[in-house]
């Protein structure tokens, strides 16, 4: 990002500072902690380590463990599921520590191991939902093993379950990149959501059942009128992806959630309750049930959303060099969303965003257009990856996005999650750094940074939201035309805004 010379004073709070995404974490290239130097030079020799073919596209946060995802696209990539310690003494460019271990990523090794793995995430229940595609290569792709569900205890750093999907949820051209939980009243009650791009599917797995099964629709598929794509002095057609980010609401006053997504070549966002998602006796008998949310506007194309308990929903622009914003108690459409911050520099294809404990928000940039279709590639230089980070409150302060106060329903009427008091999250990492008098517990340092230059910085100390029990109808307005499936677009039907 831009240097930013922030000055604080006194008693002037956080919210009112002009304060956005804060760099935390940059590389020229990724590397990786070995045990000592001559394991690493073994690994460079053999050509198990080439940093300069490493991409890092996920990221997830959880207690004092950054995780961040890498795919073997190309060889050369020691481990695809790693994690950057938050307590360990400050490092701009930290290297990355293989998950569960270093057995644990083992090339092949489809038992115990993890060939490829994309998008990673974190749940109530104290576990880590992890896809491993099984595949390396990105152009000449080689499938060495199966598409597997692997979901780790994070308290013991041990995986407690492998799911190896079903053929029929498999096709020849399935490419799985995200996942989105969906958590009823107990960990048990827990469905787990993976949209296939390129084989144009949705696929839902139940916890309780283990079992899964396979939606598609007319909905997944890309736009063709959409398909140009200009990012960072890049021009590119994408014109076969199809749906890619997908995120899970509030639980409505029905009960479920609703899941939201869009096809990766596509300015649209479509949705779809959970109640029909969780039933997999309507993967035939659901087309209805899928409905057409809204428009976010020209160079609308995103990878990644998720939304709040708060019904506000984030999300990366990638040829926008931004991250953007729409709360879902507003129709979807250009003049109901905002950017919440953009850097022509720094957020060059933000790749995975995430909301933590409700007050934190983590982004990962990392210039995949360039690796991937850019002719000379990536300048290793340069800067090319950047971890981000934010309190929520403060992207989407003034914004058309900021919540309202809503009605709350009576106690009597809200369902009990105390089932989950006894799973709770560690807190966000402290740690100690210089900081000037009266400056807020956010990080602030100069994100230039040139090579070996110190920043001095003080890390987040975001406030934690207490677990209480879920309140459904907080986000419900009795003046609104809320439809009883909790849903604003269910009764309703809005125009398309280009």
């Amino acid at each position: 990002m831009a240097l930013k010379l922030i000055i604080l004073c006194g008693l002037i709070s956080i919210s009112s500072a002009a304060v956005k995404l804060q760099e935390m974490f940059s590389w020229n290239a990724m590397d990786w902690a070995y045990p000592d130097q001559q394991s690493k030079i073994a690994a460079l020799n053999s050509g198990e380590l080439i940093p300069e073919n490493a991409l890092p596209v996920g990221i997830e946060r959880w207690g004092n463990k950054l995780f961040v995802s890498v795919p073997r696209w190309r060889p050369g990539i020691p481990a695809t599921l790693n994690y950057i310690p938050l307590d360990a003494p400050y490092d701009p460019s930290p290297k990355l520590i293989p998950y569960p271990s270093w057995q644990g990523n083992e090339l092949g090794n489809c038992a115990s191991g993890l060939t490829t793995v994309y998008r990673i995430k974190a749940d109530q229940c104290n576990r880590l939902w992890v896809l491993d595609v099984g595949t390396y290569g990105y152009e000449n792709v080689t499938n060495v093993c199966p598409f597997a569900l692997n979901v780790y205890d994070l308290n013991t750093d041990r995986r407690i379950r492998r799911y190896v999907f079903r053929p029929e949820d498999i096709l020849a051209s399935t490419f799985i990149a995200n996942i989105a939980l969906d958590m009823g009243n107990s960990c048990e009650d827990t469905f787990a959501y993976f949209s296939d791009e390129l084989g144009y599917g949705l696929i839902a797995y139940s916890w309780e059942q283990n079992k899964s099964w396979r939606f598609s629709h007319g909905y997944f598929l890309p736009d063709p009128l959409v398909g140009d794509f200009n990012i960072g002095g890049l021009n590119f057609q994408w014109f076969a992806e199809g749906i890619f980010g997908i995120t899970t609401s509030p639980i409505g006053p029905d009960g479920y959630r609703t899941l939201y997504f869009s096809p990766l070549t596509s300015n649209t966002e479509f949705a779809v309750s959970t109640r029909i998602l969780r039933n997999s006796s309507k993967v035939n008998d659901a087309y209805s049930d899928f409905k057409v949310v809204g428009v976010r506007g020209p160079n609308g194309h995103t990878t990644s959303h998720v939304m709040s308990e708060r019904g506000v929903e984030l999300y990366n622009l990638i040829d926008q060099n931004a991250i953007g914003c729409w709360n879902s108690a507003l129709p979807l459409k250009p003049q109901n969303t905002a950017i919440v911050d953009k850097d022509d520099v720094g957020l060059i294809f933000p790749c995975d965003i995430k909301i933590v404990d409700e007050s934190e928000v983590w982004v990962i940039s990392d210039r995949m257009s360039a690796f991937l279709e850019g002719e000379s590639g990536l300048d290793y230089s340069d800067i090319n990856f950047r971890i981000f980070t934010a309190p929520l409150d403060t992207l989407i302060s003034g914004t058309v996005c900021e919540p309202q106060p809503r009605f709350v329903a009576p106690a009597e009427v809200v369902p009990s999650l105390n089932y989950f008091n006894q799973f709770k999250v560690p807190p966000s990492p402290q740690r100690s750094f210089p900081r000037m008098p009266g400056q807020p517990q956010i990080p602030i340092f100069n994100s230039v940074n040139p090579q070996n230059a110190p920043r001095v910085t003080s890390y987040i100390n975001f406030p934690a939201l207490p677990t209480t029990p879920r309140q459904v109808s907080a986000f419900t307005d009795p003046t609104s035309n809320v439809s009883p499936a909790g849903t604003w677009w269910w009764k309703k039907n809005y125009q398309v805004f280009e």
